[in-house]
């Protein structure tokens, strides 16, 4: 059992992690492991899969934003598989456009789930991939670096740009929304965008470290699933669930030898 290949999805009890679940289970050759915050909700989502679709993903329980739970799906995924082949972070946030929260509450919270837990389930899953092993981090075409000013943009292009330099950005953002100055200063209009520029820069930092391991052919990317028709894009949205899976899923079955820390749109790599 202990080298059976195994999958994660973040958040995909719904939507495009749902969607990004049920492509794998057919294309995947090994588990693939339906996660979600509320239990209820994600078993019951393993059950239709399993019922109307003959498909047989494993379901764990998983609050990205709770060490404890990241903790016990790495402790899970260990103990069970010795290991890991796919990591896909598509959990996330995004306030409505209508919402009334204050400007700072949505920051932190947006910054907190969409970026800083991604790095926390990153970097507790690291020590397991497996050579051969691919990260998604799925982002969106908000965080493209079009939306911000010059000295902000070189920032985040830095090549010298570290794991602890970019938290360390992430907070000057915060401050800056503190103090009311992010369009003054350069800084992306939402803070979405925002928390998926900095998702895209940290794709490309983790790349670099796993290149640069004992491990070989490790590939982090991100990528923008598209404008999909669900809960946080609303009804205006294009594309259904299943057709945003479609590019988070080419990323997780590169074969070797495929970019690595790059952007990806619409099946291919994509300017950031």
């Amino acid at each position: 059992m202990a080298s059976k290949r195994v999958a994660v999805v973040t958040g995909s009890n719904k939507g495009i992690g749902l969607a990004i679940v049920r492509s794998l289970c057919k294309k995947f050759d090994g588990d693939v492991i339906l996660t979600s915050r509320d239990e209820g909700r994600g078993k019951e989502a393993v059950k239709q899969l399993k019922e109307k679709e003959s498909l047989n993903p494993v379901y764990h329980q998983l609050d990205i934003t709770n060490a404890q739970s990241i903790e016990g799906l790495v402790t899970f995924v260990k103990d069970t598989y010795g290991g890991l082949d796919v990591l896909i972070n598509n959990a996330g946030i995004a306030y409505k456009s209508a919402s009334t929260a204050p400007d700072l509450e949505q920051a932190t919270v947006t910054m907190a789930t969409n970026f800083t837990a991604t790095l926390n389930i990153s970097r507790a899953f690291f020590p397991l991939l497996r050579p051969g092993a691919r990260v998604v981090n799925v982002a969106s075409f908000t965080g493209k670096l079009s939306k911000y000013g010059p000295a902000v943009k070189a920032k985040f292009t830095d090549p010298n740009l570290t794991q602890a330099g970019l938290v360390s950005l992430m907070e000057e953002y915060i401050s800056v929304i503190r103090e009311g100055k992010a369009s003054e200063l350069g800084w992306n209009n939402t803070k979405y965008g925002t928390s998926k520029t900095a998702v895209i820069a940290l794709s490309k930092i983790h790349a670099k470290e796993l290149a640069a391991s004992d491990k070989e052919d490790i590939l982090v990317n991100s990528c923008c699933p598209g404008w999909v028709k669900m809960d946080m894009a609303g009804d205006r949205a294009p594309l259904t669930p299943d057709e945003g899976a479609v590019t988070p899923v080419t990323c997780a079955l590169l074969p070797p030898g495929s970019p690595n820390g790059e952007f990806w749109r619409d099946q291919k790599v994509s300017e950031w």
